[in-house]
């Protein structure tokens, strides 16, 4: 984690993520390290002076990752989880929330909703890619999700093309695609050995080909006339 962090900071990287509570398809597979991971998170954005996000996958351990974290996640299987929703907009940390595997753009901006109604304003959308037959790609990059958003919320909204394709070869020009289509930010898995991942291995780019993307990156906001902002209040 201090190896990766290290690098991507040196690339330009604002937000930290790392997942200390891992929700799984099998049972059987690595579920996070749970507190542990968490004080580990929290010593590297210290470090780095990076914000950090994590998952929170039940509502009972809110407050727990609050205490970590500068940012909550909402990850795509819990994203109508509606008593997890409920708590997170109790929280006073922003959250992320991710787009669920099946669901419409309308049952996102309504999971929003039940956090927006708790009082907490500070909501970030994640596209992440949505269920389909192709399996050319782990799931559907739905680049159109992005202006389609912009124009029903005011919610910032995010892309995350390692989760919506599962291909590295596949990250960067999707990632350049969500920065066109208007996407706030871009959330790109790393890992400096990818075949000794716990989790998510096999969609990660290697830290030099992440720092050469987010240098593309930035030249297409150039071009765009999009201004790189430094983080709001409530993270940085």
């Amino acid at each position: 984690m201090f190896r990766i962090a290290e690098r991507v900071c040196q690339s330009g990287a604002n937000l930290f993520r790392g997942g200390a509570f891992k929700p799984r398809t099998s049972p059987y597979a690595f579920q996070g390290m749970g507190e542990e991971g968490l004080a580990l998170l929290r010593e590297v954005g210290d470090k780095f002076s990076m914000p950090v996000v994590t998952e929170v996958t039940d509502p009972r351990l809110v407050e727990l990752v609050a205490q970590y974290a500068d940012m909550l996640q909402v990850g795509a299987r819990n994203m109508q989880n509606f008593a997890l929703l409920t708590e997170v907009g109790k929280s006073k940390r922003p959250v992320l929330l991710k787009r669920g595997m099946s669901a419409t753009i309308n049952d996102l901006l309504m999971c929003a909703e039940y956090i927006l109604s708790q009082g907490n304003s500070s909501v970030v959308l994640c596209e992440r890619g949505i269920k389909s037959f192709d399996s050319a790609t782990r799931n559907l990059f739905d680049v159109a999700a992005v202006p389609a958003v912009q124009t029903l919320s005011h919610l910032p909204i995010i892309v995350d093309p390692s989760h919506a394709t599962g291909r590295p070869d596949l990250i960067p020009p999707c990632a350049m695609a969500g920065l066109a289509a208007g996407a706030d930010g871009v959330h790109i898995e790393v890992h400096d050995c990818p075949e000794v991942a716990k989790s998510d291995g096999p969609q990660a780019l290697l830290p030099d080909q992440y720092d050469e993307l987010a240098g593309q990156l930035k030249d297409l906001a150039t071009l765009l006339g999009k201004t790189i902002s430094p983080l709001p209040e409530t993270l940085a």
